[in-house]
């Protein structure tokens, strides 16, 4: 992309929470001359967060725009070389931006964990997008970026190491986080969705509804999310138990999709699944049912009671509210670590890790999609060649695991 753009970089929604922190860390990531801006609804409200963010910000821009003004979109996509969003749901307020980004050829990045939206981008704009060459690359938080950039690493070790192609492949999540309100509201927007067009719940249960070709996909059988064992099913050198991991069933389909994407190099038989650690506790096996039952209980509630108005007033009261959040000490004092565990057609076996501090939903979100801007704005010519609908792994490959090892977040890949 040309260096003609009145900017580097444009945040959507940086007067909500989330769009906060990424503006903050912006100011100590971003390359003293980058060319940043901030847009949201209300001119008032963007003054008010540069203002709080002090002299680093001072310089940048402000752009007002509406997420359901389409010619206000297309005027701030066409302004600048990539657009980072945190407004969501991305089911009710994103496409209109993917729009503009794709026909502006603008880079984009967004946080979603709506397989949803992203398939309505794919089937409305990917073409368009590969012909302009912006990179429309969802999910780039902790959702989904360490699922989808430590399955990459793995297959590029296997590469150097002649390994053979991956097969059996698990993640075991570990953290100490919350679940923000936004991320509860992206899933009550594909709960209505599905409410009223069952149809759209193919998209979410079948493990390759994000696929670029379906008929291309690995045939390896049934591949379900739900999960309950002993921790040594997994791998041998782990105890305790592990359950369903909430977020699994949208990472496993954008790490589908990345293989897909890259000419399904992971293998003709590549099986992935994510799992979430219950701990090593007496009360493990209790604690990991629970998780399994809970969430199997808060989807099928969830689903119910989106199909009526008295439900979703319901949900309104008792649920949290989007743009809400941990305060600081909670935020600094959340984790996560990603171990995913691998098999290869040769025998050979590795574990990947990726592990950050702070609160996964918000302070390490903060720094993945931060850097994933960055990333799309100033190392271009350290990515695969690859326009359209994407994900992290297809679209920033190396580039971004080596701007997130920079940020202190730890990746590696060990052969066992």
């Amino acid at each position: 992309m040309a260096d003609t753009r009145e900017y580097d970089l444009i945040l959507f929604g940086a007067t909500g929470f989330v769009g906060k922190l990424t503006a903050e860390y912006l100011t100590g990531a971003a390359p003293e001359s980058a060319r940043i801006a901030l847009a949201g609804r209300s001119l008032d409200k963007l003054t008010a967060v540069r203002d709080d963010l002090g002299p680093k910000a001072a310089s940048w821009g402000l752009v007002v725009a509406d997420s359901k003004d389409q010619a206000a979109l297309d005027e701030l996509a066409a302004r600048t070389k990539v657009v980072v969003t945190t407004v969501g749901p991305y089911l009710r307020y994103g496409l209109p931006l993917v729009a503009a980004c794709a026909k502006a050829g603008t880079h984009y990045a967004d946080l979603t964990g709506e397989p949803l939206f992203i398939r309505e981008a794919i089937d409305a704009y990917h073409e368009q997008a590969v012909a302009t060459g912006a990179k429309i690359v969802n999910s780039c938080g902790y959702d989904s970026i360490p699922s989808d950039l430590s399955v990459y690493q793995l297959y590029r070790r296997t590469v150097e190491d002649n390994a053979g192609e991956l097969v059996d492949t698990t993640l075991v999540a570990s953290l100490k986080g919350g679940v923000s309100g936004g991320t509860i509201d992206s899933g009550r927007a594909m709960m209505e969705a599905v409410a009223t067009d069952p149809a759209k719940g193919k998209v979410l249960s079948h493990p390759y509804s994000l696929s670029p070709d379906k008929s291309m996909d690995p045939d390896v059988g049934r591949q379900s999310d739900q999960a309950l064992s002993r921790a040594s099913a997994v791998d041998p050198s782990l105890d305790g138990w592990v359950s369903t991991f909430v977020m699994a069933a949208h990472n496993t389909k954008v790490v589908r999709r990345t293989n897909g994407l890259l000419g399904w190099v992971y293998g003709k038989n590549f099986r992935y699944r994510e799992v979430m650690s219950a701990g090593r506790s007496r009360m493990a096996p209790l604690v990991a049912a629970g998780m399994a039952g809970g969430i199997v209980a808060g989807l099928t509630a969830g689903a119910l009671l989106s199909r009526a108005a008295a439900g979703r007033k319901l949900l309104d009261r008792v649920l949290p509210k989007p743009g809400t959040g941990p305060d600081e000490k909670a935020r600094k004092s959340g984790w996560f670590t990603m171990k995913t565990f691998a098999h290869t057609t040769s025998g050979a076996k590795y574990v990947a890790t990726f592990s950050g501090t702070g609160d996964p939903g918000y302070q390490a979100t903060a720094v993945l999609l931060g850097q994933s801007g960055l990333c799309l704005a100033f190392d271009t010519d350290n990515q695969p060649e690859l326009a359209g609908i994407l994900t992290p792994a297809a679209a920033m490959g190396d580039a971004l695991t080596e701007r997130l090892r920079a940020a202190g977040m730890t990746i590696t890949v060990d052969r066992a």
